[in-house]
């Protein structure tokens, strides 16, 4: 009896104490999943995104990818002006030192990332378009934008790779993958982005006449790249010189990757027509863009280890053009201004062709950090080949390293008659070897998973 009651009393008290715990432990998981189940703003699930808000983020991410294809990052810019004669490499990177030589193998790992880059701009400009035109219609300097975004990839593709460049449409529910196209066929994709484009950049906020001017200017880039001349200044004509449109960068989101590479890194050194440390290397055919002593481009030209490149030997020559945050100008009124000389030029019209030149060398405007000097004003070289050398001369310190120099030698060859021998850099490499003839970038190998894609069609310009 005894021992039955005091059991029973110690069977209560179990009780009370498991009841007890049990209120503790859910007590304690309460706690838990308010202090564990929060919500992450980082992760954004498709249900978040069917609604106005949700297309303009998607839109706000093709900008970031876009501006990835520009100065945000490694991109071609560097790397095309690296095979043309804007770069050359002070890197520790086999990859930057063959495309400096033109001899660029087609499993090159750097390339590889930025032509995916150029791919993912296209796929995810069409993503926030169906989204913007499904959720918010209304946003049609965005819409513009994104059908921007989408041709100047496609321009930067057909002006910087070989024929055979894939272009599937994989923001289909079924992914296709199309037969790879020549750059003539992908200058004209750009052209029907570029159009579309200009259709949603009709009205007079400032935001829509900042993306029509931008549309503008891309698309007579186009025109100029398949020979239209004349189509090409009209479309340009309303541009007034001082208009920019720009990639900003800030310490939250990406920094100016040709201040990173160029100056901070000091991966890339600016080109020159003779190179190696004694200066002893002739360079044929390059601009000298080091020791012109040009005030639209200032040059540091060490003459000692002082300022060696990251390979830790190669005597880098830095520019001051851009800052870690330096905005980018994607698309401005120094490029409609080139595009109506040169239409000038082609059509014979030498007096206007040189008053162009002329302007903007007696009122230069500002060049990234830089606002150049005044300079004389240039006298008419006397002879069509002459004049077709000065004006890609003084459209290349305009437009340096800005994506649009490998395009213009090519152009040199296609459209002007002239050779890779007589355009392209030449000789003995300072780093061992002579350059090769490579004048495009490869569509890597990488791009075989297409089943379509075997490669590119040719190397030609």
């Amino acid at each position: 009896m005894t021992t039955y009651r005091f059991l029973g009393r110690r069977s209560r008290s179990l009780g009370v104490a498991a009841a007890a715990l049990a209120l503790s432990l859910s007590a304690c998981q309460s706690a838990n999943d308010r202090l564990l189940g929060v919500t992450d703003p980082d992760i954004i699930s498709p249900n978040d995104i069917v609604n106005a808000d949700g297309a303009v983020a998607l839109a706000n991410g093709a900008i970031g990818t876009f501006r990835s294809i520009t100065g945000g990052g490694e991109s071609t810019w560097l790397f095309g002006g690296l095979l043309a004669d804007e770069w050359s490499t002070s890197s520790t990177f086999i990859q930057n030192d063959e495309t400096d030589q033109r001899i660029i193998q087609d499993f090159n790992s750097s390339i590889t990332g930025m032509i995916r880059q150029l791919y993912r701009t296209r796929t995810r400009a069409n993503e926030a378009i169906a989204a913007l035109n499904k959720y918010s219609p209304s946003s049609r300097a965005l819409l513009a934008e994104m059908y921007l975004a989408r041709g100047f990839a496609e321009l930067q593709l057909a002006s910087d790779f070989c024929n055979g460049i894939p272009l599937g449409n994989v923001y289909a529910v079924d992914p296709k993958y199309e037969t790879p196209k020549s750059t003539q066929v992908v200058f004209q994709y750009a052209a029907a982005s570029l159009d579309t484009a200009l259709t949603f950049a009709n009205g007079t906020d400032a935001q829509s006449v900042s993306m029509n001017r931008a549309i503008r200017v891309a698309r007579a880039r186009v025109h100029v790249a398949l020979g239209e001349f004349t189509q090409a200044a009209a479309v340009v004509t309303a541009v007034p010189t001082s208009f920019a449109y720009q990639h900003t960068f800030s310490l939250n989101t990406s920094t100016n990757t040709i201040w990173g590479q160029g100056l901070s890194s000091r991966r890339y050194s600016v080109g020159d027509s003779v190179e190696g440390n004694s200066r002893n290397i002739r360079v044929l055919n390059a601009i000298p863009f080091a020791s012109a002593r040009d005030p639209r481009l200032p040059v540091t030209i060490p003459t000692s280890g002082a300022i060696n490149g990251q390979d830790g030997q190669t005597y880098a020559r830095t520019t001051a053009m851009w800052g870690q945050l330096t905005a980018v100008d994607v698309a401005n009124g120094i490029d409609a201004r080139m595009i109506e000389a040169e239409a000038a030029l082609r059509a014979g019209n030498v007096t206007q062709w040189l008053a162009i030149h002329n302007a903007l060398r007696a009122t230069p405007p500002k060049l990234g950090d830089i606002q150049p000097a005044a300079m004389a004003a240039l006298a008419d070289p006397g002879s069509e080949a002459a004049r077709v050398n000065v004006h890609f001369r003084e459209k290349a310190f305009w437009t340096f390293s800005r994506g649009q120099r490998l395009g213009d030698m090519r152009r040199l060859i296609k459209q002007y008659g002239r050779t890779e021998a007589t355009v392209y850099p030449q000789g003995v490499h300072y780093k061992g070897g002579n350059y090769g003839k490579d004048v495009n970038l490869p569509v890597v190998q990488a791009e075989t998973n297409n089943p379509e894609f075997k490669g590119c069609t040719d190397r030609n310009p």
